[in-house]
């Protein structure tokens, strides 16, 4: 593994539990979600997360994590409903792992607003909680998505 993305190395590999969404501006609904953390020797991780509700497929999505210097981490995503996520946050190790990004977001023209995504990723164990807030279609930073995973 790159020495520059050591630092996210207990991400490494796939997470499968259940999350659950809302948001002010439609219903709440819970889901099936799958993340993928792989590393290929270069100076990032990549990911690809996965969703299915009552077993039809749902979201996806997939980035790039990586530490252009100690406890700074970047990352750039891209969602198919037309945003891609470009921003900046903190990594933390200590007895779990801790990762936090803030991103600004790009959108295509025919795509939903989202202004700004918040996301937080902790590793405990064989255990990742993950929380996203959106700042999306007129409203304000709230929260979006909590999913609690299990490694497989």
């Amino acid at each position: 593994m790159h020495e520059a993305a050591a630092a996210l190395e207990p991400l490494l590999g796939t997470w499968r539990g259940k999350g659950h969404g809302e948001y002010p501006t439609i219903p709440s609904f819970d889901y099936d979600d799958e993340w993928e953390f792989t590393e290929n020797g270069k100076p990032f991780i990549r990911f690809v997360e996965r969703t299915w509700m009552d077993g039809e497929a749902r979201h996806t999505e997939m980035g790039y994590l990586r530490c252009p210097s100690p406890g700074v981490v970047e990352i750039v995503a891209a969602i198919p409903s037309g945003q891609a996520e470009c921003g900046s946050g903190t990594v933390a190790a200590g007895d779990g792992l801790v990762v936090t990004t803030e991103a600004t977001v790009a959108n295509n023209e025919s795509a939903k607003q989202v202004d700004r995504i918040v996301r937080r990723f902790e590793v405990d164990g064989d255990t990742l909680t993950y929380v996203m807030d959106m700042a999306a279609v007129d409203q304000p930073l709230t929260l979006h998505l909590t999913a609690k995973l299990q490694r497989v």
